[in-house]
């Protein structure tokens, strides 16, 4: 019987959304042969996490992966609630961020629409949190980018917290910068990454998308759960 990897995510009703996750994890599955990689959603829409994982079989090892950049409501009480539901059988790994092969992926998405060099200034725009945890994590997330662009990298966020990405854009212009760009901080495409566009950035970095990087760092947080798991 193989072990299942359920990478769970937030949702999205815009339609590519799905596709590109489905990218995503068409990679992972090439880097662990053998093991059911599923996809989950904890908001609008399916399948479900508590459906998913209702579908595991019995006896089958499975391993929830939170698909998010940050550790919010979701990745705090929505994935623990649907594991306890089911029974606790799945092991829970880490999220993704602020981990510094997004951090990369994050970088080369940006750098792959700055031809004539990166701009004077970055904003990196996330979802956003009411979790002042999650807001740190982000905090971190900018601070890595900034080292590796050697940049300023204001944090932002498209709705809940503060800084806006408009407002920061706008900051950051004000302290007298020249160019302003925004790295985007989101997994896949859908209004949040579609409200970028309205920053007033000069140039805006499209999601991380299926980024080998991020495949690669997926399969170490399932192969890390399971060794863990096995230690007697």
């Amino acid at each position: 019987m193989s072990d299942v990897l359920v990478a769970v995510a937030h949702g999205t009703r815009a339609p590519e959304g799905p596709v590109v996750l489905s990218s995503l994890l068409e990679r992972v599955r090439a880097l662990l042969p053998g093991v059911d990689v599923r996809v989950a959603y904890v908001d609008v829409i399916s399948p479900t996490l508590s459906s998913v994982l209702a579908g595991v079989a019995p006896g089958a090892r499975a391993v929830v992966v939170p698909m998010f950049l940050a550790s919010g409501y979701h990745v705090r009480v929505d994935v623990p609630s649907a594991v306890a539901s089911d029974g606790g059988r799945a092991i829970v790994t880490p999220a993704l961020g602020p981990d510094a092969a997004v951090v990369a992926a994050v970088e080369a998405r940006l750098r792959s629409v700055a031809p004539d060099g990166v701009p004077e200034a970055v904003v990196l725009a996330a979802a956003g949190s009411s979790d002042e945890s999650a807001l740190a994590e982000v905090a971190v997330a900018a601070s890595l980018l900034s080292s590796a662009l050697g940049r300023p990298v204001e944090p932002a966020y498209v709705t809940t917290a503060s800084p806006s990405v408009p407002d920061a854009v706008s900051s950051l212009r004000a302290a007298g910068h020249a160019t302003v760009g925004v790295a985007s901080y989101l997994l896949a495409p859908g209004l949040f990454q579609q409200r970028l566009a309205t920053s007033g950035a000069d140039l805006v970095a499209p999601p991380i998308g299926p980024h080998p990087l991020v495949a690669a760092l997926i399969a170490d947080r399932y192969r890390v759960a399971v060794s863990a798991d096995e230690v007697p």
